[in-house]
């Protein structure tokens, strides 16, 4: 119908009549692409304004974890700042200590050295001391081997200087002090050669010769003397004479005057009489005026010996003390040898140790001078 109508209207037209106002087939593109156009700008601005909006979303995004990871970051910090602290704090209380002990241990150095120092001191004046008393006694020993070198020149076993040796003196000539004399093996065992009144001929006098095993033993002890009995020097004069001279009937006692006269504590002293006063009213004496503590037989005694520092007496015959002094003279004969005191010839020193020998020989035997 609308088709008739067109038809109709172009076939008739009429003035005045309502032309219908419907675009053309060009102007009906143009509305369209107008809307087109606005409906891709309002896209384009919607997207715009989506991704500025993701945009925004993501900066505050980032914004927020980076706050977060930047409060974590000054929280760690912070922990980190206090632990450090915390051990600067331990550090300086350790060094705070630390002086505090070396101040003590600089302070105890100090002290301990200056009472190392005073010690050192001390001791040093008590060494030097000692170094001045000991230079005094050096002197005086000195001069006391000179005197000795001096006697042992001018007087031998042989024959004694009665000036010079005043205990060589006989019992009734002797001054005796608080109520006894007293002779020591060390000096005054040469006694029996001295109280003897017949004096035996010279061994120039005699007929003699050198028996050349007893020289030559005698030779060898001489280039190193020594008191060590199992040389063969020695150990042949104990076999005959040291041993028989000193082997009394009381064994065990005569055990301790051998060991006594080896070791030179033997003393021997006159027996004192009866109205001057004892000294030791408390030392034991074995034996008595009337009895020799040796032999055990009934002899008068009138001398008695002690052995060491014991204190006991013991009462001795005159056969047993010319048999005591017998072996103290030869003791004391090879001592000054030993010592280097005796300036002879060998063959001198031979004859005077032989003659010591021949002593001891006949007092062994019993014989003894009358004054023993």
């Amino acid at each position: 119908s609308q088709a008739n109508f067109e038809e109709d209207s172009q076939k008739q037209p009429a003035v005045g009549h309502w032309k219908t106002l419907m675009p053309s087939k060009g102007s009906k593109e143009e509305p369209e692409t107008g809307c087109q156009d606005a409906g891709g700008a309002d896209e384009t601005q919607s997207t715009e304004q989506l991704n500025v909006s993701r945009l925004r979303s993501s900066s505050v995004e980032i914004r927020e974890k980076g706050s977060e990871f930047l409060k974590e970051e000054l929280h760690k910090a912070q922990k980190e700042l206090k632990l450090k602290d915390k051990e600067c704090e331990r550090l300086s209380k350790v060094r705070e200590q630390l002086e505090q002990e070396l101040e003590e241990l600089t302070a105890s150095l100090f002290e301990e050295a200056h009472k190392m120092v005073r010690e050192a001191n001390t001791k040093q004046a008590a060494s030097e001391k000692q170094l001045r008393e000991a230079r005094g006694k050096i002197d005086m020993l000195q001069a006391e081997v000179t005197a000795l070198k001096t006697l042992v020149i001018t007087s031998t076993p042989s024959s004694p200087n009665r000036e010079l040796h005043p205990q060589l003196q006989s019992p009734s000539k002797a001054v005796f002090r608080k109520g006894h004399g007293r002779n020591k093996s060390t000096s005054s065992a040469m006694v029996s050669a001295a109280s003897q009144n017949v004096t035996p001929e010279p061994v120039s006098h005699e007929c003699k010769e050198v028996n050349s095993i007893l020289f030559a033993e005698f030779q060898a002890w001489k280039e190193s003397p020594t008191l060590d009995k199992s040389c063969s020097f020695l150990d042949r004069i104990y076999r005959e004479d040291v041993g028989p001279c000193l082997d009394f009937t009381k064994q065990e006692l005569s055990e301790l005057v051998r060991v006594a006269v080896e070791q030179n504590t033997l003393t021997i002293e006159p027996v004192a009489s009866q109205t001057l006063p004892v000294v030791k009213v408390s030392a034991e004496e074995c034996g008595g005026p009337k009895k020799c503590a040796l032999s055990g037989l009934p002899r008068t005694c009138k001398h008695r010996i002690m052995l060491g520092d014991s204190g006991n007496y013991y009462y001795i015959s005159p056969s047993c003390r010319a048999r005591i002094t017998a072996v103290c003279n030869f003791f004391t004969y090879i001592r000054y040898i030993q010592q280097g005191l005796v300036r002879q010839d060998v063959e001198l020193m031979y004859w005077e140790v032989m003659r010591l020998r021949r002593e001891m020989s006949l007092a062994k035997l019993g014989f003894y001078p009358s004054e023993m």
